[in-house]
């Protein structure tokens, strides 16, 4: 389902609007992060949201997104790290048993705050992308929030855990998605929107607008 012309689209006029881009990827990364934290050992298997793979999986795949942007950035190949190998950004790297998820999780978040913190490193145009050759800050700012919003969403529906979404980090992302819609589908990377149920909330309209079903 492609956005309609004149249908309800949410919009940020919020805190999160007057926050840095390092600031509302740090808030955002919060959030994932204490997701992983509640995550029981036993459920890391679990399926997710995302075809074919469990709540690790999720994980690994944000820890290796996050690896790949840096790789750009600083113009040198990513590595493996605490467990989790490299893999194409679009998919999921294999984990070694017993790696702890948070801890490479937090490893590259910090690294992500430094190279926004950064102004020569987060200005930085990346190649290419659903943008376009953008500054790997706005990048971060639009394509990283949909992942980690929707990412986060992804491991708590395989988990049990809390699906709530910042509600502002919601509405902005959404807003700032709009135009690229057919950028993104044309990657091969997102799904098509699904239906949007009668009377769906904002944060419902936003997980069924980047292809999830809530």
């Amino acid at each position: 389902m492609t956005h309609r012309a004149g249908a309800h689209t949410p919009m940020s006029n919020n805190r999160n609007s007057f926050m840095s881009i390092a600031d509302r990827y740090a808030q955002l990364a919060e959030s994932f992060l204490a997701r992983i934290r509640a995550t029981p050992d036993h459920l890391w298997e679990a399926k997710s949201p995302c075809q074919s793979w469990t709540a690790r999986d999720v994980v690994a795949h944000v820890i290796n997104g996050h690896r790949g942007i840096l790789a750009l950035v600083h113009r040198t190949p990513p590595s493996a790290a605490h467990g989790v190998a490299v893999s194409p950004m679009a998919d999921a790297p294999a984990v070694e048993a017993g790696a702890d998820l948070a801890v490479a999780f937090t490893a590259c978040r910090d690294d992500m705050l430094a190279m926004l913190r950064d102004p020569a490193l987060a200005s930085r145009r990346l190649p290419g992308g659903p943008l376009g050759p953008v500054p790997v800050e706005h990048a971060a700012d639009v394509i990283g929030s949909l992942e980690m919003l929707g990412h986060t969403w992804d491991l708590a529906r395989a988990t049990g855990g809390d699906e709530v979404l910042d509600s502002d980090a919601v509405a902005r992302t959404h807003q700032a998605l709009i135009q690229h819609h057919a950028g993104l589908l044309a990657t091969g990377a997102f799904d098509p929107s699904t239906p949007v149920p009668e009377g769906a909330d904002a944060q419902t309209e936003f997980l069924c607008f980047i292809g999830r079903r809530p």
